[in-house]
């Protein structure tokens, strides 16, 4: 069972929470059994895979994932809650540029997974969460455009990334396939 927090920050009376960071996740993790790490645009300022898997609880699943397999994730994670036969709490963690704050891009990337659990019923969620899903929602139509045109688009460009990669990495639901870093460990029996 999850038990709230006294912290408003750590949204634990909701089962879709949602934040920034590696801060973020120290604040929505606690009592989570799956975290997903949202990069859409990974490279500079990504975390390794080993840091994120250590966001999480040990018990927890680690997933990584972008618009291009956001339904994907949320199909992964309802099939996860199914097995563990409980109520599964999930943080949703936007990348940002590392610890430097906002990104449209995860954050588009983000409302994407969160929209995509509401559509499988998994719709308990922080309003910061519904936030996220709301931005996406509202922008689904522009998200390509809005990933390249983005400060994190911009810099993948000057990088070297060309306008047919960004717009690859944010083609919404290309992917059939999640990305699990980590599977969780069974449900606790009570």
């Amino acid at each position: 069972m999850n038990e709230p927090s006294p912290d408003p920050a750590a949204q634990s009376k909701y089962q879709v929470r949602f934040d920034w960071g590696r801060r973020g996740a120290g604040r929505i993790a606690e009592g989570v059994r799956l975290l997903v790490w949202v990069d859409v645009l990974p490279g500079t300022g990504s975390l390794p895979s080993a840091s994120i898997v250590g966001l999480a609880p040990q018990r927890a699943a680690v997933l990584e994932s972008g618009l291009v397999d956001a339904s994907a994730t949320a199909r992964w994670i309802l099939a996860e809650q199914e097995r563990l036969g409980e109520r599964a709490f999930i943080a949703i963690v936007a990348a940002g540029d590392a610890e430097a704050g906002f990104s449209a891009d995860d954050l588009l990337g983000a409302g994407a997974v969160i929209d995509a659990l509401a559509a499988l019923g998994i719709d308990d969620s922080s309003p910061e969460a519904a936030v996220a899903a709301s931005a996406f929602g509202g922008l689904r139509r522009a998200v390509r455009h809005l990933t390249s045109a983005s400060a994190s688009g911009r810099a993948a460009s000057a990088a070297g990334m060309s306008i047919g990669e960004l717009h690859d990495a944010a083609a919404l639901d290309a992917s059939e396939a999640a990305r699990v870093l980590r599977g969780g460990a069974e449900a606790s029996v009570d």
